[in-house]
């Protein structure tokens, strides 16, 4: 199979130089942040992607974090952007800036980890927390929180914690990890943002206690033996959706051949990624450059090349599907996944009013648009762009829990944790639609890159 996708690839470079003077900007920056799961767009540069179909990319880091990305992509600086699932979604719900943004394709599945330091672990290991378990849950933390409580009283200090923008994936992650356990988020911690590479940093410096963040900046506390990642978000949700690319809804309206080439680059770059272990390897060394991740090749291959180490001073773990581009239809940018996040946002207290969720999710994500690149390239599509999580191998929660987008609402308000500013009444009476949902096989198609088990893999 992975002979035939390159020579798909290698006939579309004749079909690509045709398409040349249809495409409407050939002068394009994309901006994204220095983590792993940058690598789609990194690799398009790098590899000659954007080259094939007739594009001049500048490619920039952000040092602004994800505020700076959003806000850049509003306003025109750049045309494309590297960005948190939720972020299109926000800003078209005027939470997160406000413009309608879209989603024109998935980056990857999971590639975050929850990191403590070395001191909170000690006491949770007091509560019984064996941290070689696999998914690990927060019953020891939510422990040592309620003794904190009893012990300090009305003068209780919430235990302090990181993560990387308010709708972010890792938001989400930390609280429903928390949550799982009885820990009530904003009232037994306080959750601030503060930009990826920094993570490291904040925590040595007894800013916070841990953190919730994209790879390589787990790694880089266990590697320096300062903490350990206790669980990552592949074992709270199995293959959840991680980034997206993002542009503005009026850029595709008005540069629709320049969109689609961009996407087939990145695409083309994704299949790349998982199509083997050497290709990853490479991509490490790459990312590396000062202009991109910025960190050793060693640390970037604990998690890009099919290991993740948790443990301080233990070896890495097998864990294939840490990174996921391209293999079970990791780039495919479904409304399903996306409406998850407009349901944490109620959860959490976000979103103040109540709204049609699939009528939201349809004007940012855009499996429409993905289908017709998919076609020109050979990706698999999913057989529907709606489906549910939680009721197959690949796809579960580490709680049992089913995320079925016909239940959004009920999903809402099902744990007994939750800050919604919006009752469920007024929910469902916005939020009167069905959807059709059908299950995709798990298949890895394109090479064992990402892949959890090598029967799994197409040849």
């Amino acid at each position: 199979m992975l002979k035939k996708v390159l020579k798909v690839g290698l006939g579309l470079s004749l079909v690509a130089t045709s398409l040349l003077a249809e495409v409407e900007k050939k002068k394009l920056t994309i901006g994204f942040i220095a983590l792993t799961d940058c690598a789609p767009i990194v690799i398009a540069e790098e590899k000659g992607f954007f080259d094939k179909y007739g594009l001049d990319v500048h490619v920039v880091k952000e040092g602004g974090g994800w505020p700076g990305i959003q806000q850049k992509v509003i306003s025109g600086e750049y045309d494309f952007s590297h960005a948190l699932a939720g972020m299109p979604i926000a800003a078209t719900l005027g939470i997160n800036g406000n413009a309608n943004l879209q989603a024109v394709l998935s980056l990857d599945f999971n590639g975050n980890g929850i990191t403590f330091g070395n001191k909170i672990i000690k006491k949770m290991e007091k509560y019984g927390m064996d941290k070689t378990a696999r998914p690990l849950t927060s019953e020891a933390l939510k422990k040592y929180i309620d003794d904190k409580h009893k012990t300090e009283g009305e003068n209780y200090q919430p235990l302090s914690f990181g993560m990387v923008h308010p709708v972010s994936t890792h938001n989400y992650e930390l609280r429903y990890w928390m949550a799982s356990s009885g820990i009530v988020p904003d009232r037994d911690t306080t959750i601030k943002p503060f930009p990826p590479p920094t993570m490291p940093s904040n925590l040595i410096a007894g800013n916070i206690e841990g953190y919730c963040v994209g790879e390589p900046w787990n790694e880089r506390i266990v590697l320096k033996k300062k903490g350990s990642t206790l669980v990552t978000n592949y074992d709270i949700w199995n293959n959840n959706p991680e980034k997206v690319l993002q542009t503005r809804a009026d850029f595709i309206d008005k540069n629709p051949e320049t969109t689609k080439a961009v996407m087939k680059a990145i695409l083309e770059a994704q299949i790349w990624l998982d199509s083997s272990w050497e290709n990853r390897k490479e991509a490490a060394k790459i990312m590396s450059k000062p202009n991109y991740v910025k960190a050793p090749v060693s640390v970037l291959e604990k998690s890009m090349t099919g290991t993740f180490q948790y443990l301080k001073g233990q070896d890495s773990e097998p864990n294939p599907m840490f990174n996921v581009f391209a293999n079970y239809y990791a780039a495919y940018p479904y409304y399903s996944h996306g409406m998850w996040f407009i349901t944490q946002m109620y959860r959490w207290g976000q979103i103040d009013k109540p709204v049609d969720m699939k009528k939201v999710i349809e004007s940012v994500y855009r499996p429409d648009l993905f289908a017709e690149v998919a076609k020109d390239i050979g990706y698999t599509l999913p057989p529907s762009a709606w489906k549910k999580d939680g009721v197959d191998k690949y796809n579960m929660f580490m709680d049992g829990k089913v995320w079925d987008p016909n239940k959004a609402v009920e999903y809402i308000f099902s744990t007994g944790i939750d800050e919604s500013k919006v009752s469920k009444e007024a929910l469902l009476k916005a939020n009167t639609w069905t959807v059709t949902t059908e299950q995709p096989s798990y298949v890895c198609p394109y090479g064992p890159a990402g892949c959890a088990d090598p029967k799994y893999v197409t040849k």
